[in-house]
């Protein structure tokens, strides 16, 4: 069983980005959520706190002159003290007493370096106790202070004032928009590891190491577009991209045709005329495929039938446009509800033989079992140089299985990034027990 080595060149950097664009809502979702929880839960358990200030200066008691003291050593030494004074049990119950009620708060006085003042502030829960802390510290520091220094005092130079908003932050609140931008990061990170770990084919140049199988060719992505040329994403009513369309580039159609050429190599060595395109997935451009691999060999004077036995969900009328066409389906002609030259008819534009479904079918396996498919593939095989199936995906049903047993060789639609590299390998397995040959692997929609 081949498994992917994660290495440079086997990802793909726009797969990467383009699974992150896909999957945008996830970051969207992440990153909102983040935000809501980092606001709400910020608001919760924030606890506001109020700081009153107030600037003092120390000055000298019983001079002539209003002067500061000399030395500013000296001054930054008392001021160290008076900080103490500030902060000292004495003082708090000093204040405890003249203020009348319990106040909280937390004083903390710090000397201006280089200076003789002094920075007071009290940080309480409100701003009024706030204010009325200092206020009633700075009334009684004195009784406090003069046990320390006889020959100094305090002056305000700045009075306190009421706090009008809160000093602090919650931190939640405060890096929200760091958090939310890191859990948008984060869940572009997680996308991106979810694509590199995924096992399946990202890259063409890697596609030969890692299938059990020759690649017939590589299908570039192309843009739809509708009918006034605007480019889409969407499928739902815009056509198919046909190697005929005026729409297709140039680089598409020659793809589409090298490809065939490869396939028309290996029908012709092998003598083989009826080719089975297949794939493991849905949505994996196996029927736009078949459709093209169907023109490109009727481009070279072949007669061609394509036949749309995909029974559950069909499309190739939807491809070739014919959704107001009136005629029986392929089932129909297998369980003999319709003569096969009433269904097969050829389409002037293509120059294809169509034998298309327009309908789903309740019980497809009971029209693969029929007795009357195999003599119905053997009809088309005498009147048809090539026969071109579509079925359904291996993975919706067996009915790509049943169908296997009345084809020369298969075709698998591997489109990048979507099956498992070991599922694709698994169902080569089951097409060489089936068929008895296996053509290759065609990459389909693959960005380069």
């Amino acid at each position: 069983m081949k498994e992917q080595e994660l290495s440079l060149d086997s990802i793909s950097l726009s797969g990467a980005l383009r699974q992150i664009g896909l999957n945008w809502w996830v970051v969207v979702c992440l990153a909102l959520a983040v935000f809501l929880g980092a606001t709400g839960l910020g608001t919760l358990v924030y606890s506001p706190e109020y700081t009153a200030t107030s600037t003092l200066v120390i000055r000298v008691k019983n001079t002539t002159t209003d002067s500061t003291y000399s030395s500013l050593t000296q001054t930054s030494q008392m001021a160290s003290v008076y900080s103490e004074v500030f902060q000292s049990d004495a003082l708090a119950n000093r204040i405890a007493q003249s203020v009348g009620e319990e106040v909280e708060g937390i004083i903390t006085c710090t000397p201006v370096e280089e200076t003789n003042l002094l920075n007071l502030e009290v940080t309480s829960p409100t701003p009024r106790e706030a204010f009325l802390f200092i206020h009633a510290a700075l009334e009684n520091y004195t009784e406090v202070a003069d046990y320390v220094f006889s020959n100094a005092m305090l002056e305000i130079l700045q009075e306190p004032t009421v706090p009008e908003e809160p000093s602090n932050e919650s931190f939640l609140i405060k890096y929200r928009i760091p958090l939310t931008v890191l859990a948008a990061v984060g869940a572009a990170f997680l996308i991106t590891l979810t694509y590199l770990m995924r096992n399946t084919v990202k890259v063409s140049a890697k596609a030969s190491s890692l299938l059990d199988g020759k690649v017939l060719g590589v299908i570039p992505f192309e843009y739809k577009q509708t009918q006034s040329g605007k480019r889409t994403r969407k499928h739902k009513g815009v056509p198919a991209l046909l190697l005929t369309s005026s729409l297709a580039s140039m680089n598409f159609a020659e793809a589409e045709r090298r490809m065939a050429t490869r396939l028309e190599a290996h029908l012709q060595k092998k003598k083989f005329q009826v080719v089975l395109v297949d794939s493991v997935a849905e949505n994996e451009g196996k029927s736009t495929v078949s459709a093209n691999i169907a023109i490109a060999l009727a481009e070279r004077g072949k007669k061609v039938a394509l036949v749309d036995a995909d029974l559950r969900k069909p499309a190739q009328w939807r491809i070739f446009d014919e959704q107001n066409v009136k005629r029986a389906s392929f089932s129909d002609a297998v369980m003999g509800k319709a003569q096969l030259e009433d269904v097969l008819v050829q389409n002037p534009r293509s120059n294809l033989w169509e034998l298309f479904q327009f309908k789903a079918v309740k019980n497809p396996v009971a029209v693969f079992n029929s007795p009357n498919l195999p003599a119905l593939i053997n009809t088309l095989r005498s009147q048809m140089d090539y026969v071109v199936i579509d079925c359904a995906p291996v993975a919706a049903a067996a009915d790509a299985e049943l169908l296997m047993r009345h084809a020369d060789t298969t075709v698998l639609v591997v489109r990048q990034d979507v099956s498992d590299v070991r599922v694709i390998n698994d169902t080569v397995d089951l097409v060489w027990k089936s068929t008895g040959d296996f053509s290759g692997f065609v990459l389909n929609s693959f960005r380069e």
